[in-house]
């Protein structure tokens, strides 16, 4: 056959002499194809151009054998091609093998390795019916390649994928996607030419594969298992062996450590007795030495506590003079609060009547521009052509600028909506922030309360347990000694653990609990601390009787009641007045003093915190609650935040576009002005006139009201510093004041100590004198008689312990800790049980421990083996897993990108008709749906089914959507078989081929060569139809085949 049988005229058009000049990319082109013995071609050549190429011919002219002959030598499988479902199935009858030669251009930038190839690449298949085989050849010939891989490397760098349809569509192809108007159908054609089958095929089964690995590696670790279970038997055995190997060293030990510690518990003993009679004889001078320093005490504290009240009753006349002050600037501070108001309420309403008059002003504007507009449009009747297009320019104008400030005004809403809406959502935060804190702090109390649970010194009446937490003050928080050496013992500790302000109390445990006279109590019926408080220890209770005085102080209800006992009454013996209320009270000195109390809620003396405790959790709910609430509102605006911005997004975009509409709308209007300047000079009515002169006394009347609120502003501004100042000044009074008061708290509470302190040192005075007579000279006799009789003891027993073992082997028995410090009845009872265990234990095991530590060993050794063998696995499964998520992510995002670019690409197509388009794509319900706006006509009719258009719109349509496949996938060449049958099926399936059919037919086919020649890649079009219109030139070949022999 000949290779072109048409004739060579060139094809002038626009679009040929638009690309003419722009470069030819030949890498990966057809140049030529020669096939022998292939289906119905003995021998048969053809060669190309490196733009578009049509094979004209009839049916059965083996036109479509090109493309299959293609499709094998670039690596397709015969299934693959519908033609054959082997290769030797595609060998021409009667012969015995067939062969395909490929020529590829290799030129250019996009060249595969031009070193090694040269400017062409001869892919040559041979098949037989025994085998088949490729060579890769070079521009000489010379064999380069013969694997399968070679020619896959080749086919990779060009890109070329002969299964995708926008590379090579055979007839099956092409009728089933052309004809077919299934949603699914074009939905499979899209996935599968933009290569996303392929690429959800490979990560489907990647998952799979994982999935599958995963259930390998768990099951290999789940083999394991046993062996790890008699792993940590044998360990058990091993321990429990090791353990009875001890316990016997132990025993032996244990009887040495008995056969001695019947002597070290007398050393003890004598050791304790000798420090005692040193203590008891210490305490003598030390006893003197307290009564000479608990008199200069007593002077000392008289003197300190006449100094402090003279202090506290000079701070008393300040304070009540401060106060006074403040009650005298609290009046201009609301009158200057008031003024502020007022002037702001003023302000306020002069903007709004200023609001109001803009309005009024613009009102009247728009009526002077309403009568400009009748009296152009009652003179216009009479005039040309021009003034009526001038008419209705203003008109589009004045409605583009309305529509322009009405999104102006929009935009600004929305904008001032998103800062107000973000400002809600901080105060939110903030809101959230303080109900957490709070259920935190509360969350702090119930633990402090539940610990402080367990107290023991409880009251009788819980309703009285913060009063009289306060009336016991610091001696709730102090230690009790005994003597002085504990006291130094106790100070060192304190010392140790950085704790600074350690209040030590040195007092007689063996005292019993003070009985006091009714006659040195307090002549009332309300209760004392004393009579509320229940201690288990008699010395708490004399501490807190010697030294604070607890009988002393009474309870009452309230302020009232404390008021007529402590200074009304004033009964015998009274030292304080504390109210439930929290007020204290006392009279020192004809001085009536009513002091404050700080703190509140249950104290440690509290039997039960219960209550308190479930009024807190119910607090912590409610500030939970709030919190949560605070989260959900949180969550409600910034949804509608978004709202806003995406709004505001919307508005923004389409006043864009207004203003550039109402731009070129000014330019047209200004140029038909100038046109028509001459008949447009007619001066509006008198109406008008007036209606200026009302527009200019109003703008007079604004600038007045303007004035008149900006001085109301400057007012409301002076008034508002003047109450700032007067508000700094007032703070600052009252903090003087709260200082004052603190101040005057902080005196009274160092003069109530002063004399407690005095009232310790009286009693300590008296304490010591009777501590000398009574108890530290009967003791010491005493305790040297004891000591002579230990003394004889300790030969006795150390006499029969030599018996047993020499007292140096005791000094090997260290291993056995905390034997030093137990009595000689605990070593035998740990003896028996060592026996007993020994026992038992011996029965349970009876393996030597050698032969088990060795088989451990060796299980240890394997089982660790396999472990990390697992491990690296599991790992690197982990990481092929998280790859994949990785890669699944990238394809949604790529799908998402593909189905707009194809909507766009479309759409394009579709312009150069004056058609507008959409295509929809739903990988969820894996359809593809395609929406045709037509041009308005007198219906003003709009296509949504590409089936309600003519045979030749549905055509072009169509014809754009295979335009826009193509352009988004890349190949050096393509092939289409029977391109056209849709066309000739299409326009023939109508009521008849019309002129207005042929020209749209016309229309398609230059559509689609002006797009081949323009996207610049080799173009194969095979179609058995008439292609008249289409004139061949530099860029266009027509290549007609011979008829089929009958």
């Amino acid at each position: 056959m000949e290779e072109g049988m048409g004739e060579s005229t060139t094809r002038v058009c626009p679009s040929n002499l638009r690309y003419e000049q722009q470069p030819q990319h030949t890498a990966g082109t057809i140049k030529k194809i020669r096939l022998e013995n292939f289906m119905c071609h003995e021998n048969f050549e053809m060669e190309f151009v490196n733009a578009v190429n049509f094979v004209l011919g009839q049916n059965g002219s083996g036109k479509s054998a090109i493309l299959t002959a293609l499709c094998v030598a670039f690596g397709s499988r015969a299934k693959k091609t519908d033609r054959a479902n082997h290769l030797k199935d595609l060998i021409k009858k009667g012969c015995s093998n067939a062969v395909i030669h490929v020529e590829i251009q290799n030129e250019g930038e996009d060249a595969f390795k031009p070193e090694i190839y040269g400017d062409v690449i001869i892919v040559e298949r041979r098949i037989s019916v025994s085998a088949n085989s490729i060579i890769l050849k070079d521009h000489q010939g010379k064999r380069v390649g013969h694997r399968i891989a070679d020619l896959r490397e080749m086919v990779e760098h060009f890109n070329i994928d002969v299964d995708n349809p926008c590379v090579i569509m055979s007839q099956d192809k092409s009728r089933e996607f052309l004809h077919s108007g299934n949603d699914k159908d074009k939905f499979k054609f899209f996935y599968k030419a933009t290569l996303l089958q392929q690429v959800n095929d490979l990560l489907e089964n990647i998952s799979k594969e994982i999935g599958v690995a995963h259930g390998i590696v768990k099951d290999l670790e789940g083999s394991i298992k046993p062996v790890e279970k008699e792993l940590k038997e044998l360990q058990d055995k091993i321990k429990a062996m090791e353990h009875i190997e001890q316990m016997s060293v132990d025993i032996q030990k244990l009887k040495k450590k008995l056969a001695w510690s019947w002597v070290y518990d007398v050393d003890k003993n004598l050791q304790a007795q000798s420090a005692k009679i040193d203590k008891l004889k210490n305490r003598i001078p030390a006893c003197q030495a307290k009564i000479d320093q608990q008199l200069n005490d007593i002077e000392r504290l008289k003197e300190g506590i006449s100094e402090k009240k003279d202090v506290i009753a000079i701070m008393m006349e300040e304070y009540t003079q401060l106060n006074q002050i403040i009650a005298d600037q609290n009046q201009p501070l609301s009158l200057a609060r008031k003024e502020a108001l007022e002037l702001e309420h003023d302000c306020n309403s002069k903007t709004s009547k200023v609001q109001k008059m803009l309005q009024r002003l613009k009102k009247l504007e728009q009526e002077v521009q309403d009568l400009h507009e009748q009296h152009v449009k009652n003179t216009q009747a009479e005039k040309s052509d021009l003034e009526e297009k001038l008419k209705g320019l203003q008109h589009e104008v004045h409605a583009a600028e309305l529509d322009w400030g009405r999104l102006k005004e929009e935009e600004t809403k929305l904008m001032n909506n998103i800062n107000l809406q973000n400002e809600e959502i901080k105060t939110i935060v903030y809101k959230i922030q303080d109900h957490e804190n709070n259920c935190n702090e509360i969350s702090k109390q119930i633990r402090d309360y539940e610990q402080k649970q367990g107290n023991k010194n409880l009251l009788d009446a819980k309703k009285w347990a913060a009063t009289v937490e306060h009336a016991i003050g610091g001696l709730l928080n102090s230690f009790i000694v005994t003597d002085h050496k504990d006291f130094l013992l106790l100070k060192q500790l304190a010392k140790e653990a950085n704790y600074r302000n350690l209040q030590i109390i040195i007092y007689d445990f063996s005292i019993p609990r003070l009985k006091i006279p009714q006659h040195m109590l307090p002549e009332t019926n309300h209760p004392s601390t004393l009579s509320l408080l229940q201690s288990e220890n008699d010395t708490v209770i004399n501490v807190l009787v010697d030294l604070g005085n607890v009988e002393r102080q009474v309870l009452v209800k309230d302020y009232d009641t404390g008021k007529v006992v402590a200074f009304n009454q004033k009964p015998r013996n009274l030292k304080e007045i504390y109210t439930a209320d929290g007020k204290k009270m006392f009279c020192r000195g004809g001085v009536e003093t009513t002091l404050p109390l700080k703190g509140k809620g249950p104290g440690r003396l509290c039997s039960s915190f219960e209550d308190h405790i479930k009024d807190l959790r119910s607090k912590a709910s409610d500030e939970q609650n709030a919190a949560n609430e605070g989260k959900s509102r949180k969550r409600q605006a910034e949804i509608k935040l978004r709202e806003l911005e995406s709004n505001l997004t919307s508005v923004k975009r389409h006043c864009e576009n207004v203003g550039r509409s109402l731009s070129s709308k000014k330019l047209a209007l200004e140029e038909a002005m100038h046109q028509h300047a001459a008949e447009n000079s007619s001066i509006p009515s008198s109406s008008v006139e007036e209606l200026d002169v009302e527009i200019t006394e109003f703008k007079k009347k604004l600038e007045e009201e303007q004035i008149l609120l900006e001085a109301l502003r400057q007012r409301k501004d002076e008034a508002s510093g003047k109450a700032k100042d007067l508000k700094v000044k007032f703070d600052k009074l009252r903090g003087s004041a709260e200082d004052k008061f603190t101040a005057i708290e902080k005196a009274g509470s160092q003069c109530r100590k002063i004399e407690s302190e005095l009232e310790s040192a009286e009693q300590g005075k008296a304490h010591y004198e009777n501590l000398m007579e009574n108890k530290v000279l009967p003791a010491i006799k005493k305790a040297e008689e004891e000591y002579q009789e230990l003394t004889k003891m300790r030969e006795e027993y150390a006499k029969k312990a030599s018996i047993i073992c020499p007292e140096y082997e005791i000094n090997d028995c260290d291993s056995l800790e905390g034997c030093d410090m137990k009595t000689p009845d605990q070593i035998s009872a740990e003896l028996k049980e060592l026996n007993q265990k020994v026992e038992h234990e011996c029965r349970r095991h009876s393996e030597p421990i050698a032969d088990l530590r060795m088989l451990y060993e060796k299980k240890q050794r394997k089982i660790m083996k396999r472990q990390k063998v697992y491990k690296a696995l599991r790992q690197k499964l982990d990481a092929c897993q998280r790859a994949l998520e990785i890669r699944g992510k990238k394809f949604k995002s790529n799908a998402t990108r593909l189905k707009q670019q194809l909507s766009w690409k479309f759409n394009d197509h579709l312009r150069k008709k004056g058609i507008s388009g959409l295509i929809k794509v739903n990988y969820e319900e894996k359809t593809l749906s395609i929406e045709v706006q037509m041009p308005q006509d007198a219906s003003n009719r709009a296509v949504r089914d590409t089936r309600g258009l003519s045979g030749g719109e549905r055509s072009f349509s169509t014809l754009c959507f295979a335009l826009a496949l193509h352009e988004m996938s890349e190949s050096p060449f393509r092939a289409m078989d029977e391109f056209d049958v849709f066309m000739f099926y299409m326009l023939n399936s109508e009521s008849g081929f019309g002129l207005q059919d042929a020209v749209s037919r016309k229309i398609s086919l230059e559509t689609l060569v002006d797009f081949c020649v323009a996207q610049g890649s080799q173009w194969l079009f095979i179609t058995p139809h008439d292609t008249s219109t289409v004139k061949p030139g530099p860029k266009v070949k027509k290549m007609q085949m011979l008829a089929p022999r009958s």
